[in-house]
């Protein structure tokens, strides 16, 4: 029989509730384990796999991209020099579009090994050091130019470091200048949004992709809780996103819950789905201007049962509740709530406005454990503070959790 339970103050609004288990590749869970496969690199950066060739990436201070096989797990030099390669994605064709550093510029392989240089300037200015890229559908190229890796002797000629695309007609647009190093950048699966880190800052943010090519509505998506970076993204079939930072690969949900971290002996770089499966994640990591061993500055991969399959939640159950903050906050007019319940329990999601005046209330719900979303629509709120209040009991217990969350409306 259904039980009742005494819902106390705070937090209501209009909330579809429904779950949305985030965790389609959860590692320790499943009991995967990092795999070393080379070591003794100086700096490996930027890989990309590529059906048929195996995996590339580039190792920025030896000017080299490396190609390793999967077949015999043999090593071998793809490009040499590499003009201090970075970032390496490949376009519709199967064509290797790398950064070059060295040159500051965006450069593409053709089929026939020659390469094609891409943008070297904007308004006249050379880059920066162009650091990471990714091609959109369409053949649009999106890359950032931080300053960090200017070629020592040059002069610094932008006078900002910027989020920028190169059309397939070959117009440059500066889509973001106000980052202090911008760094590692990818869409989510739907190309609707675009994602950014701050490196230094260890802040990733997002933005909604309007008609192909205009980023709007920034948002700070997540901060890596820990003195660092952030550095390489990449995102799965879910939308989750693997973002290289301090000690390892954090796991971020798209509502910007952290999910899990792959933790490695030195710092990752970056990350690259591989395998005719793309089940595999590949990482570089270490940097041999950074004190790390050289055995440990190399080629790491990961294998993971499942890409973006949300099954199997028993493995996968949260350890405890926990509710976390809307995204966007400030939002207009729609946000997010996210919330893990660790077992079957009577639940309660309510938004109220500052004055405690109730907004909406979600019906009591009888939920598994699992992690869950319920969307909030303010169109019909005025701006303002409001208080989201999660209330959940446990089967089979008189106790409870209550937690409350302040959130902005701003129209």
């Amino acid at each position: 029989m259904k039980m009742k339970y005494l819902v106390f103050f705070i937090v209501g609004f209009l909330l579809t509730c429904h779950a949305q288990i985030s965790f389609s590749q959860s590692f320790s869970s499943q009991g995967a384990t990092v795999e070393k496969l080379r070591g003794n690199f100086l700096q490996p950066e930027g890989p990309v796999w590529k059906d048929g060739v195996g995996l590339l990436f580039s190792d920025i201070m030896a000017n080299k991209i490396y190609r390793w096989s999967p077949l015999d797990s043999s090593l071998v030099e793809y490009l040499n020099p590499s003009d201090s390669s970075n970032g390496l994605t490949l376009d519709q064709q199967g064509r290797l579009v790398l950064t070059q550093m060295a040159k500051r510029r965006v450069a593409r392989q053709e089929l026939n090994g020659d390469i094609t240089p891409l943008t070297s300037m904007y308004n006249g200015k050379k880059y920066n050091s162009p650091n990471d890229v990714v091609v959109k559908s369409d053949g649009s190229i999106f890359f950032t130019d931080p300053d960090f890796n200017t070629p020592k002797g040059q002069a610094k000629e932008m006078g900002f470091k910027g989020v920028f695309r190169l059309s397939p007609t070959g117009t440059v647009t500066a889509l973001d200048i106000s980052f202090v190093e911008p760094n590692g950048i990818c869409f989510s699966p739907d190309e609707k949004k675009l994602y950014v880190n701050e490196s230094p800052q260890g802040k990733i943010y997002v933005w909604d992709v309007e008609n192909d090519s205009t980023i709007v509505h920034k948002n700070l998506f997540y901060t890596i809780p820990r003195v660092g970076y952030a550095d390489g993204m990449k995102v799965d079939p879910s939308g989750n996103l693997y973002c290289t930072g301090p000690s390892g690969v954090w796991v971020i949900s798209p509502m910007g819950v952290c999910l899990d971290t792959i933790l490695l002996p030195v710092n990752p770089s970056n990350g690259a789905w591989g395998d005719a499966d793309r089940k595999s994640l590949y990482i570089t990591a270490g940097n041999s201007g950074s004190g790390n061993k050289p055995a440990d500055i190399g080629l790491y991969r990961i294998r993971l049962i499942s890409t973006g399959i949300q099954e199997d939640q028993g493995q996968l159950l949260p350890n405890d509740y926990e509710l976390f903050q809307n995204y966007p906050n400030p939002f207009n007019p729609q946000t997010t709530i996210t919330y893990k319940i660790p077992q079957r329990s009577m639940v309660w999601l309510k938004v109220f406005d500052v004055l405690g005046k109730e907004v909406t209330l979600v019906n009591d719900l009888e939920i598994q454990g699992g992690t869950y979303t319920a969307q909030f629509d303010g169109s019909q709120h005025s701006s303002g503070v409001y208080f989201a209040q999660l209330r959940a009991v446990p089967e089979f217990t008189a106790t409870s959790f209550l937690r409350t969350m302040k959130m902005l409306l701003v129209k």
